[in-house]
């Protein structure tokens, strides 16, 4: 659940084992670890087109960082209508507690005028406090939080009601446009409800429904008209937010197309931004001065200052996701050539030629470590013991044995053994079938491979700053270090293809037998002859059969599973 605006998000998982305890805790399903098998920044995916424009309401305080990522100006378009929303200054209080109370008070008094009122909460947490204490206070009262989903389209349709007071998370700020005096449809479809009308068989132009929906714009043109007399829609913030962004599009709920309107944030200096930036100094100040808790701090320099608090925290995130994408950029190169590298192999090329190739390459780089400059440090066993393992060939039954042989002769005798008993598996296999198997297996040792790297370069990513305590460029050193993996990597992935190429079969599944039904019918007698579950089968009981795959006798949890999957049987049949 997203703390902030309460929307669920299906498919995320906690990492590193801590979902899987949360799972194991509320008797669940324990599922595995899910593994990154693709990545890429937001940044870099925004970068792939050719072309890149975006309209927002709230970009001019990003202005900067579209500036220095995308390369890309803002401009700021006037508004339609003019801009005659009040933004008070904010009101800062010693304690939580007390802002709270001036909160429920403010409510209260706008209630009684008929205002309409949005608060707008940092987290579900927020949301539902203040909410109990509205229900203290029998102030009714909305709760838009996405637990309420449902009622969610309703909720917005009617927060701009006469009296109505509406508490939202962060959902609220964006593409919500709140309707003074209520939306008529939603009205006359309320109104409709009551009566007991069934509104799946009315149609739009039925005479009933244009009844209702008039009489709705009726009521809804009369309430506007009082609520634009008393001031707008107010909004009331309960804390600022990190990002001014996001305070802003929450007082841009009101004032909008010439709307008159006004908006108050409410502070403590228990706040979470306040925490960070002074809170416990003014707090100090405040408390030698004497000052009551409930008596509040309201100066224009209060604003500017929390203003200024802000503008930090947006740029310490600026530079985060700044130094993240440098991150990212080295592994864009890398990602570049995975996928040129996945995009051959879909695309049905010819990767007889790029085996080879791998072949030769892989030949080069181990004859370099077994057979090094200096003669005397040969290691013809070795060789003779990696060629057998991993190509199946046996070079110590060469005619002239490789210890009487020189380094160029070796290559060339080796490689032309290799090709020649590639070109035997073709021949064995048909063409056809050794083309789909090169796919086949270069494809999945590539995924399998850029699945395992990913895996490392995100351990890689945790602790790269600290190498900044050496007085090392975390940035630089990230780079050098994915790259060596990288290499690393690209050299596993050509000796893998190979070893597989000379040692997998293509198997074609035979086409499932289908299963005859067979019914046994018992009668009375039979069924009274069951024997309780475990003891010795007698002439009235059949044998048990024993179902195959299934354990006949216990099995250790991390013994292979007997149905032949490959698997350990606490992670097959053990269950």
């Amino acid at each position: 659940v997203d703390e902030f605006t309460g929307r669920l998000q299906p498919g995320r998982r906690y990492e590193g084992g801590l979902h899987q305890a949360l799972e194991a805790k509320e008797h669940v399903r324990i599922e595995e670890e899910t593994q990154t098998t693709a990545s890429v920044s937001y940044q870099n995916y925004y970068r792939m087109y050719e072309k890149l424009a975006g309209m927002t309401g709230t970009a001019a305080t990003e202005a900067n960082e579209f500036g220095d990522i995308y390369k890309l100006g803002v401009v700021v378009i006037p508004t339609n209508e003019p801009m005659i929303r009040i933004d008070h200054p904010d009101v800062i209080y010693k304690t939580e507690a007390a802002k709270f109370r001036a909160v429920i008070n403010e409510i209260k008094q706008l209630h009684e005028l008929g205002r309409p009122i949005l608060v707008g909460t940092a987290n579900i947490e927020t949301s539902e406090r203040l909410s109990r204490l509205l229900k203290k206070e029998r102030i009714q009262h909305q709760v838009l939080n996405a637990k309420e989903h449902t009622r969610e389209a309703e909720i917005i349709a009617q927060a701009g009601l006469p009296g109505n007071v509406t508490i939202a998370t962060n959902m609220a700020g964006r593409g919500v446009d709140i309707m003074l005096g209520g939306d008529p449809e939603g009205l006359a479809k309320q109104n409709l409800r009551r009566e007991g009308v069934d509104l799946s068989k009315l149609t739009t132009d039925s005479e009933e429904w244009l009844e209702a929906l008039q009489k709705a714009e009726k009521i809804c043109r009369s309430d506007k008209e009082k609520i634009l007399s008393l001031g707008g829609l107010h909004i009331l913030g309960t804390e600022r937010h990190e990002s001014r962004r996001i305070d802003n599009q929450l007082r841009g709920r009101s004032g909008r197309q010439g709307d008159p309107g006004s908006s108050r944030f409410y502070l403590s200096l228990e706040d979470e931004l306040m925490r960070k930036f002074g809170g416990e100094r003014l707090s100090r100040w405040l408390d030698r001065a004497g000052m009551d808790e409930d008596v509040p701090i309201e100066h224009k320099w209060v604003s500017s200052a929390i203003e200024k608090a802000q503008r930090r925290v947006e740029q310490q995130h600026f530079e985060v996701r700044k130094q993240l994408l440098k991150l990212d950029d080295a592994m864009n190169e890398q990602r570049h050539i995975i996928y040129e590298q996945r995009d051959m192999v879909l695309k049905g090329e010819d990767l007889k030629g790029e085996i080879l190739q791998m072949l030769e390459d892989i030949v080069d780089e181990r004859l370099e470590t077994f057979l090094p400059k200096n003669i005397e440090e040969w290691d013809i066993d070795g060789l003779i013991d990696w060629v057998k393992h991993t190509y199946t060939i046996d070079i110590s039954r060469w005619d002239t044995k490789p210890e009487k042989m020189a380094y160029d002769d070796i290559r060339e005798k080796l490689l032309d053994s290799l090709y020649e008993t590639y070109e035997k598996r073709e021949q064995e296999m048909g063409s056809e079938m050794m083309r789909e198997l090169e796919r086949i297996v270069m494809l999945d040792r590539i995924d399998r491979n850029w699945m395992d790297h990913l895996y490392n370069i995100d351990y890689m990513k945790e602790g790269i700053w600290l190498r900044g305590y050496e007085g090392k460029d975390p940035v630089i050193v990230f780079k050098n270090e994915s790259f060596n993996i990288f290499g690393e990597m690209i050299a596993r992935i050509k000796e893998e293809v190979t070893e597989y190429m000379f040692k997998a079969q293509l198997v074609k599944e035979a086409p499932a037998r289908p299963r005859r039904r067979t019914t046994h019918r018992q009668g009375p007698s039979a069924r009274r002859a069951r024997q309780p579950f475990g003891s010795t089968p007698t002439a009235h009981s059949p044998t048990p059969r024993h179902i195959p795959g299934a354990p006949a006798e216990k099995i250790g949890r991390n013994e292979p599973c007997p149905c032949g999957s490959g698997k350990k049987y606490k992670k097959c049949c053990g269950r």
